[in-house]
């Protein structure tokens, strides 16, 4: 990834900020920090220049067309375009399907969904010019598997994974160049997931630092989905059962009380 430009979305704190910093590590030319929060954004952009590395940012509600707008022509005033783009952002809940209000909904559809349209054509248009990109969606282990207590957030990251197929799929139909990653953790260890819980050993909390380095060789690597961790992938294998069965392993595997203590964070956007 060297000498090339990289936007990180929510990358004021949690996962996005070691993202952004994860990109400055590997001596790209510039890094693109997109947050609502301008003093997390500005804390950022000051620790990627302390390795000597270009790095800008700009305030962003990814919810809000016009601001996204703003700043992606903002983006393009200042650079042109971004080779790498990684769709981190998201937000989470954690409630049960009845205590959901209107806008619990449709503010985690705005953000873990919607704003990756928003973004991504920002920035895909100078992509196909060049022949050359990347899109990354930091999507969750949830778009394999229904999980209780989620019914807004595995939805919605149900329709990232969608979203990314269906982006690799159109860009390879019509020959275009452009590499996508979808990427499928299982809890990180930020804060967004506070008081969730492994249910047993094949499926740990995740540490941040090590989920970042194999984005970052997924990237590198050109791979297109990343499933972590890797035991993961059993939730794809029971789509293969019969679905009482299916849900009777998932009871059995504990996945539906991994959200019985969940507390997350106050300000619940993963930036």
């Amino acid at each position: 990834m060297r000498a090339q430009t990289v936007l990180v979305t929510g990358a004021g704190s949690g996962l996005g900020r070691l993202l952004a910093l994860g990109a400055a590590q590997r001596n790209v030319a510039h890094v693109v920090v997109w947050d609502i929060n301008e003093q997390a954004a500005s804390k950022v952009v000051d620790a990627i220049q302390a390795y000597g590395i270009d790095a800008s940012y700009d305030v962003v509600d990814l919810a809000d067309d016009e601001s996204v707008d703003a700043a992606g022509e903002a983006v393009r005033q200042r650079l042109g375009g971004i080779d790498f783009l990684i769709n981190n952002a998201g937000i989470v809940t954690g409630k049960r399907f009845l205590e959901q209000s209107h806008d619990d909904v449709e503010r985690t559809f705005q953000i873990n969904t919607l704003a990756l349209y928003r973004v991504t054509r920002q920035f895909l248009p100078s992509m196909l010019a060049n022949n050359f990109g990347s899109v990354t969606v930091i999507a969750s282990a949830a778009s394999l598997t229904g999980v209780a207590r989620q019914t807004d957030y595995a939805a919605s990251k149900w329709a990232a994974h969608g979203f990314t197929e269906s982006l690799r799929a159109e860009m390879r139909h019509y020959g275009h160049r452009i590499h996508t990653l979808s990427v499928h953790p299982f809890y990180v260890d930020t804060g967004m997931f506070d008081g969730a819980s492994s249910p047993n050993v094949l499926l740990p909390i995740l540490q941040p630092e090590a989920v970042v380095h194999k984005i970052f060789r997924a990237l590198e690597s050109g791979k297109r989905q990343l499933i972590l961790p890797s035991s993961a992938v059993v939730a794809n294998w029971l789509k293969l059962l019969p679905v009482p069965v299916a849900d009777q392993v998932n009871d059995l595997l504990g996945i539906n009380s991994t959200m019985d203590h969940f507390t997350g964070r106050t300000a619940a956007v993963e930036s």
